[in-house]
This record gives structure tokens, sequence and C-alpha cells, in this order.
């Protein structure tokens, strides 16, 4: 007897094992660990009571485990994707599956266990998660998520692009280069920094084709990054379709998006059998990069070039105005679309206008080109807590390329929140050079920042550097409050539906914080599966007296927390390391944890929390282990006070391996409803240390 959707009962029956339910699932996290093994546990102890078998997948910092092998896929009844980065469903062509975000693999893995038993049959191809976790939901609200999150597929690998080629530009301007009234800042050509220069700028000429590229990529899969690319690289390259700028950063966007729902809408169209398995790599490449080009050259293209001739021509018309306003408008041009056709357009009205001998409109321009990337670099450092540690990296990136004139340093920022990040760009934009407008600033060459100010490029430096100050400001405060006020708005919303909220990220992909715990990086090895079974962990060669390598040892147990408060708890834990002798600095270490908070909490729900810090205050990697009676208040996403409190604190140069290690080891056991009810039972010192061998 089967299910009226075609599966066997989850029931036992009488055929026995013939009749359980089958399931494989994939958990993953953007950038995190945690949510990851969280939901794979969750899913296996669902599993395990409903009667159902299930291996389970996990794409965490760590790289895949317990990866699913093609006997798995084909003797599957179904498959649950839980989720918030793209999953390769391909591999699932004929099985059907459900998608669904991360948050409710954790939340609800009964609920997606029977829905697996009427989910839609996935119908092959190379698509990834975003298209069938809309198609599964019906569309509608799905859709906004799809499209960020290959948004954001497309910014995290634009990053390296844009510090590489930025930096090594700036570095080379710097130690290089030299003013000159024909050419702007010059480095002599067939000189070693300008070898360093042309590297720089194949790297930033790269940067608009991978954003695009890769956008398309999280859409259609692998047939798809080839035309957004291609077409990336014509966005930018305005030559192509007559036009003196290309589409730049923006262009880009539009020409990813295109690609990869192009490439899905080939997919759907039914060919001979033959031709199916050069699909993908001959045809709908070849067939997309053609009708993408020619459709941006033909049909995209001329907007461009028509709206930079009559920006042009307007600019040319109020020369004779008020210098303020003329000032205010090229910074809004200026910062709206660093390197588009609007911000070429006032760049290049002001380089033209230096051969004439006006070299205020120039100044002008030098005044908000350094706005963009000093305001976001400035906005990274005045409220962390809204950034994770890459978006924190690229900031800092970004304040220098600022100081050297290159405004894409903040492409990042406005390709991961434009709707945040454009207005405030503007709007600081807007205000230095109205001010260096209202002070008369002139600009020499055709050059921004305060790099040409400290080599005498221009006049009036006092106040330009006023101008640009103050703009800075404007546009730092602003991007704060804005951003605010959107994960404000996103959290309200996430708590409503009942999921974890996952703050925005922006450039590396999305997460809590810049560790295992929501946003982290790192390559350590591989670790056992992320599957519960009920044999007995497998030999790692770790002395039975040992927890966690030896990194937790009796000295760092408490049975009893004293502390009431989150801060109260963590002065304490880290009292509780100092003692191994390992810590040389407790209050850097307790300042490390407390900055950790800031960015999201470390409270897991179920009672738990994994306060934690990346510090050279430790000599070694360290885990401390205390357990509170009334439990602590850590802001826990369920609600619930923390009972069970681990503290890790790790060297900096230990954080992108063992953090990561020891924070998929604990998030794993710690979803085992047995072992938390041990820990908290556990009379004394010694049988906690008992219970916690058992993390292997």
């Amino acid at each position: 007897m089967t299910s009226p959707a075609g599966l066997p009962p989850t029931g036992g029956g009488s055929s026995g094992e013939q009749q359980r339910l089958k399931l494989l699932a994939v958990t993953a996290c953007p950038t995190g660990i945690a949510h990851t093994y969280m939901a794979a546990e969750k899913l296996a102890q669902a599993a395990e009571q409903l009667g159902v078998d299930i291996k389970v997948e996990t794409q965490g910092s760590i790289g895949a485990e317990n990866v699913l092998t093609d006997n798995d896929v084909r003797t599957a009844d179904g498959v649950i994707i839980a989720a918030d980065k793209d999953v390769d469903l391909s591999r699932f062509a004929g099985k059907r599956v459900v998608t669904v975000g991360v948050a409710e693999g954790i939340h609800h893995p009964e609920r997606l266990i029977e829905q697996v038993r009427t989910a839609p049959v996935h119908g092959g191809g190379g698509g990834g998660t975003s298209t069938s976790s809309s198609a599964a939901s019906g569309g509608g609200g799905k859709e906004r998520s799809v499209g960020y999150k290959a948004l954001m597929n497309g910014v995290s690998y634009m990053i390296p692009f844009v510090v590489v080629g930025g930096l090594l530009i700036a570095i080379s301007l710097s130690l290089g280069g030299h003013t000159d009234p024909s050419g702007g800042l010059v480095i002599p050509k067939d000189s070693f920094w300008m070898d360093v220069n042309n590297i720089g700028v194949i790297g930033f000429q790269l940067m608009v084709p991978i954003l695009s590229g890769y956008i398309a990529y999280a859409i259609g899969d692998r047939p798809a990054l080839v035309p957004g690319m291609v077409g990336g690289w014509i966005a930018n390259t305005g030559s192509l379709y007559d036009s003196e700028a290309g589409a730049g950063f923006i262009g880009a966007i539009v020409t990813g998006f295109l690609a990869g729902y192009l490439v899905l809408w080939i997919k759907k169209v039914e060919v001979p059998k033959f031709v199916r398995p050069i699909m993908p790599i001959i045809v709908i490449p070849i067939v997309a990069t053609t009708a993408l080009g020619l459709f941006f050259i033909y049909v995209i293209g001329k907007p461009i070039s028509w709206v930079f001739e009559h920006l042009t021509d307007w600019l040319g018309g109020m020369t004779g105005t008020s210098a303020v306003l003329l000032g205010a408008i090229l910074g809004l041009m200026i910062a709206f679309d660093m390197g588009g056709p609007v911000n070429k357009t006032a760049f290049l009205f002001g380089a033209g206008l230096i051969a004439t001998g006006n070299q205020e409109v120039m100044g002008m321009c030098a005044a908000a080109i350094p706005v963009m990337p000093l305001g976001q670099g400035l906005a990274t450092l005045i409220r962390k807590r809204l950034y994770t540690e890459q978006e924190r990296e690229t900031g800092l990136a970004s304040l220098f390329m600022g100081l050297f004139g290159i405004s894409e340093g903040a492409i990042p920022f406005a390709a991961a929140r434009p709707a945040q990040v454009i207005p405030a760009n503007m709007l600081g934009g807007a205000v230095a050079g109205a001010l260096a407008g209202l002070a008369g600033v002139e600009d020499a060459v055709p050059h921004g920042g305060p790099i040409v100010a400290v080599l005498g490029a221009v006049s009036g430096v006092p106040m330009f550097f006023v101008a640009v100050v103050i703009g800075t400001a404007v546009t730092a405060l602003t991007t704060v409050a804005l951003v605010d006020v959107s994960e404000r708005k996103r959290r309200g919303r996430s708590m409503v539906d009942g999921l974890a909220p996952q703050p925005e990220l922006a450039l590396a992909g999305v997460g809590v914080g810049s560790d295992g715990l929501g946003a982290g990086g790192g390559t350590a090895t591989a670790h056992a599966p992320a599957q519960r079974t009920s044999s007995a962990p497998a030999s790692t060669g770790v002395s039975e007296d040992e927890v966690l390598s030896g990194y937790l040892t009796a000295q760092t147990v408490k049975v009893r927390l004293d502390s009431g408060d989150k801060e109260a708890a963590i002065r304490e834990m880290a009292g509780l390391l100092a003692a191994t002798g390992k810590v040389t600095d407790v209050e850097e270490l307790v300042a490390a944890a407390l900055r950790r908070e800031e960015q999201g909490t470390t409270g897991l729900g179920e009672e738990i929390a994994v306060p934690h810090a990346k510090t050279d205050a430790v000599t070694a990697p360290v885990v401390g282990f205390a357990r509170s009676a009334e439990g602590v208040e850590w802001g826990s996403l369920d609600g619930t006070k923390a009972k069970l409190v681990f503290m890790i604190s790790v060297p900096e140069a230990a954080a992108g391996d063992e953090h990561l290690r020891i924070l998929a080891l604990l998030s794993r056991k710690l979803m085992d409803t047995g072992f938390r009810e041990r820990l908290m039972t556990a009379p004394d010192e010694a049988a906690v240390l008992d219970v916690l061998r058992e993390i292997r």
C-alpha cells in the first residue's frame, strides 16, 4: 500500500523496513555553521520519531559533509532542501523536492517531512534552490528573496576584485604618480608602478562582469555563467553601443538578472532527446549569450547613450547658474552610479572644462568623488553590529580607496543595499559638491579625492577638505540610519513569520555574525557527519580524558553560574578560562566577546548560548562550560533563557580553523535533547565532564 502521493507511508506497517520512507536532506547557511547543523540535527530527530530514514548533507563554512551519493539519490523517496544559499538541484531530477529556508528546518522539521509526500517532482536541469523555492511556494513573496540571494551571490564574488583592483591602483598612484596639467595624475610609462597600476585596472575591469555573471549563476546555474559575464562586460563597455560611458554596476545587475532568467526560460523549451546532453554546455550558453549581447547593444545601449549625451548638454547649459546648485547636482550625479553613465557624464563634463580655464567645476567633482567610499567605510566603523566581518574589512579597504579618489570602493555596499546606500551616497555627494562650489575650490587635474590636494593640484585646500569631511559624515550617518531602520523592519517581519532572522549581509553572504554562528569563512577539514545515528561515535584518536581536543578540561567547567545577566556571565566565564593560564588579558577577552554579541546574539535557543571571541588575548584555543539554574537572558531567537553556556576563545591565527571546528562539533551535539538533559542533571563537575566527553 502506498500513500496518495505515491510514496511509502511513514508508519511502520506490515512490510517493515521496506515501507520506511527514505529521505535525503541538504542544510546550508550562506556563510555560517550553527544553523546548518541545527537544522540537520532537528531533521534527523524528527525523522527518527516518525519512523523515517534520512541522510542529511550539510554545506557549512567547512565545506560539504556527509555528501549524498548517486546511490542515495537513486533510492530516495524525496528530498528536503533547508538552505539560505543556492543548492544545485540538478542531481535530484525526478525526485520530490521541497525547498525552504534553513530556519524552517530548525523550527518545523516534522512538517517538512510530511510536505515531501506531496511536493512537486523536480524536472531536472541545473537550476538552484532559487527557482525551486519559488515554484514550491507558489511564487508571491518568495520572489523577493530569490532576487536578493542572487544579488548577494554576485556581490560576494565581486568584492575581492574591487578590493584588489582598487588597492593596487591606489598604491601605484600614491607611490608612483605625480600631477600633470595635461593628464591628471600620471604614472610614468614602462615603470614598475605602471605595471602595478595595470594589474589593478584588470581587477576593476573584471569586477562588473563578475557581478553580472554570478547573479546569473545563482538564478540559472552553470549555463547562465557565460551569458552573465559576457553581458556584464558589454554593459561596462560603452564603446560597443556608441556611448562614452558604460552602464557600470547597475548595468551589470540588469544583465545578470536578464541572463539568469533567460537561461531558465530556455531550459523549459522541449528539445529532442539527443540534444539534451549538449543543452547546458553548448546550446544554452551560445543562444543566451548571443541574444543578451545583441539585446543590450541594440536595445538597452541606445537609451544609455542618449542619457549620456543629453545630460552633457543639460550640464553645459547650467554653467552660468549658481555654483552651489551646480555643485549639488554634480555631486548627486557623481554619487549615483559610480562609473555608470550618470557619474561619467558629470566627471567628463568637469574634466573637459579644465582645458578652457574653468577649474571650479572639476573642483566640485573632486570633492564629491571620495565621499562614497569614505562614507561607507566610516559607516562600518560607526555601527559595527550592522555589518558582518567581511563588510567591515571591505569598509577599511573602501576608506583607503576613498583617500585616492576611487569611488568604486563603495560599489559593494551600493550593490548589496541599493535602497539605503545610494540615497545616502547622493546626499553626501551633493553636500560636498555644493560646499566646494560655494567656496570656489578649483582642481587642475581630472581626478578627485584627498590625493589631488596632497599632490598640489587643488586650490582652496582647507575648504576642499571641509567639503569632503562634511559630505563623508553625511553619507555615513545617513547610511547607518537607513540600514538600521531596514534591519529593524526585517527583523520584525522575521519574528512575525516565526523564522530565525538572518541579517543582510551583504557582501559575502549573509549571517548573524563574523564567525561560525552566522557568517564565517575558513576551510577547516571535514568532520563527523551531521546525520544523527544511534551507533557509537567513531574514534577520533582523542584521549577519553579530553574534551574537544583537550580545549575543555575540569578547570573550565562550572556547575553553577552565579551571574544573572549576559555581560556578567561573559565576565565570569572569562575568569573561568583564565584559570588555565592561556588568557593573557581577561579584559580584552571580555571586550572581544561583547563585541561579538553586538553583531548578533550567540543565544542559539533551546536554552543554549555559545559566546565566543577571536582574540590574541588567549595563547591557545580554550573552551569553558557553565550551567545556570535560573537561566540568563541572552536574546535567544526562541525566547528561552540560556541555562547551558559554552564560551569559546581562540587566537586570531586559529580563527579560520579550530574556531569553526569547535562550533561545528558543539552545534551538532547540542541539538541532541538527551545530551542536554544529561548536562542539566549531572550532579558535579566530574559528572558534567563525563557527559561532555560524548562530544566527538
